[in-house]
């Protein structure tokens, strides 16, 4: 290599503002963070160490693995920057050594040979970034601004940590029940993951409680502190949701009468949730990697860098994200660095041993929100706990806790609560189940194409419903279970007046259009 740090040459915004400015890092905030840089190539080492003395940091610098790793056995350091690759001892070992001593020790891999499998490696092993070389003096103090802000934060959050650690506990068991070893594997693995800043992408059924997960690792991070934001990549539209994210200025588009912040910015020190990532556009992803690379946000109608944020990243779909990948809307790239430890939440129907547990919890919870103070509780019947193990649960925990719901709200206090009295689900609606001698009984004074057409009527109106409600309401998801693109299922609900109700359910809200060879078929509406 040439030159050990490549000149600035813009490829951060080219904004004049430090990057100090841009994280709040005040000069004495870090003249307490100590760091070690490790490279066998001692003009690289002794680079990175001016350039980061010279914004004010405590830094240490050695070209020899075996000095760095008696260094980390006996000092503890808020950061390390390390080459992955090293002659004496492996940049694998030194981050084993830096956090075996401390474990809330940030360790940034720096790589001349830089890999996705490599990469993921030293994160699965607790490393916080990596640094590809050759790299700029810019993106070194970005990099360690953004490790240094994780560093405070963390220092803050536990400056205001005064509950007991048991109350913390029995908060997390009130919000995420369940005693099957599928679930509690999947409670151990976040709980693992928490304390690192490690990105996580949860997969599961719609309703199976994948921001549940996320919030929890949220709240055992070193980030609770700071804001959870989520974000439903699916529920926006590509211009909108690029705006919601990143922020607009004053004059980018029409109605944009100020500067506006996105949410990632509003989540600078905490976690943000990409909910349904797999939706979101090509563009947006590409300018998405950019910020969880080097931190850097550009506002939409911006042409200078406008903030750099620290976030951790929680990514979650109901879909197949690998398959989304082979299909190219996924990018691999962001795929794999957000997939650093993958978790999946296992569908309620796979662990019918967690039902009556939840049932119970729903059931204490919506009385005390529905009733009247002092009102005897009702209680689950053996029947009805054995009807509600049975239920496929398509829609998941969601579904579950909608069904008790109902019934807190209609049942009489202190009654036994008996399967007749439980609500028809969306299981039983589902076009499959219906009797056809009993839809022809119904038409036998019809001619043949009269018939059919209301046959074909009917059966279109009950397949819509279960689909829509097999996708919990997401008309991307419905589509491909349909093996059918957007704009057919668009003009199919446009057809029979399918719209969403203000409980999120789809109801028929006028009558089915008339259809004639000549009448031209209504233009599909923009998803909701």
């Amino acid at each position: 290599m040439s030159t050990p740090l490549q000149p600035n040459n813009g490829a951060h915004g080219g904004d004049a503002r430090s990057v100090s400015a841009l994280l709040s890092l005040s000069s004495e905030a870090k003249a307490r963070i100590r760091a070690l840089v490790v490279d066998d190539e001692h003009t690289l080492c002794e680079t990175c160490a001016v350039v980061l003395r010279a914004e004010g940091f405590d830094v240490t610098a050695c070209s020899r693995g075996q000095e760095a790793l008696d260094l980390l056995k006996h000092r503890p350091f808020d950061i390390v920057l390390v080459d992955l690759y090293m002659s004496q001892v492996e940049g694998l070992a030194l981050l084993r050594a830096a956090l075996g001593t401390n474990s809330e020790t940030i360790v940034i891999m720096m790589t001349g040979k830089p890999s996705v499998e490599t990469n993921i490696e030293a994160l699965r092993q607790g490393a916080w970034d990596y640094l590809p070389k050759p790299f700029s003096a810019q993106h070194l103090q970005i990099t360690v601004g953004r490790a240094a802000h994780t560093v405070l934060v963390a220092q803050e959050t536990r400056h205001q940590r005064v509950d007991p650690e048991r109350a913390q506990e029995a908060s997390d068991e009130a919000n995420l029940l369940g005693t099957s070893a599928a679930f509690r594997r999947v409670i151990e693995l976040a709980k693992r993951v928490a304390p690192t800043d490690a990105s996580v992408f949860i997969t599961g059924e719609s309703g199976s409680g994948k921001e549940l997960i996320a919030q929890f690792i949220h709240r055992h991070s070193r980030r609770s502190s700071r804001p959870f934001v989520a974000v439903n990549c699916a529920a926006l539209p590509e211009p909108l949701l690029e705006s919601e994210m990143f922020g607009h200025r004053k004059g980018a588009f029409t109605g944009a009468v100020r500067d506006k912040p996105g949410l990632l910015e509003t989540a600078n020190g905490g976690t943000l949730l990409l909910d349904e990532l797999v939706e979101m556009s090509k563009p947006i992803q590409a300018k998405l990697l950019r910020v969880i690379q080097d931190g850097v946000v550009r506002r939409v109608g911006s042409e200078t860098t406008d903030a750099v944020v620290n976030v951790r990243f929680i990514a979650a779909t109901n879909g197949d994200p690998e398959a989304a990948v082979k299909a190219g809307t996924l990018r691999q790239d962001l795929y794999y660095r957000l997939r650093v430890v993958p978790i999946h939440v296992p569908p309620l129907r796979e662990r019918p041993e967690d039902i009556p547990l939840l049932a119970d919890y729903f059931l204490a919870t919506y009385w005390v929100r529905h009733r009247t103070k002092g009102e005897k509780p009702p209680k689950l019947s053996d029947g009805a706990i054995r009807a509600l193990s049975n239920h496929p649960w398509h829609g998941n925990v969601r579904e579950l806790q909608n069904v008790i719901e109902h019934v807190a709200v209609l049942t009489e206090p202190g009654a036994v609560i008996r399967p007749d009295d439980l609500p028809p689900t969306a299981e039983a609606q589902s076009p499959v189940s219906a009797n056809p001698a009993s839809l022809i009984s119904t038409l036998v004074d019809e001619s043949y194409h009269g018939a059919r057409e209301q046959v074909i009527a009917q059966f279109e109106l009950q397949y819509l419903t279960w689909l829509l409600g097999r996708a919990g309401g997401n008309l991307s998801k419905a589509a491909r279970i349909a093996g059918v693109d957007r704009t057919t299922l668009y003009r199919l609900m446009e057809r029979h007046g399918l719209q969403r109700s203000p409980n999120a359910a789809w109801v028929v809200e006028r009558e089915p259009a008339e259809e004639t060879e000549t009448t031209p078929q209504p233009q599909p509406k923009p998803a909701a």
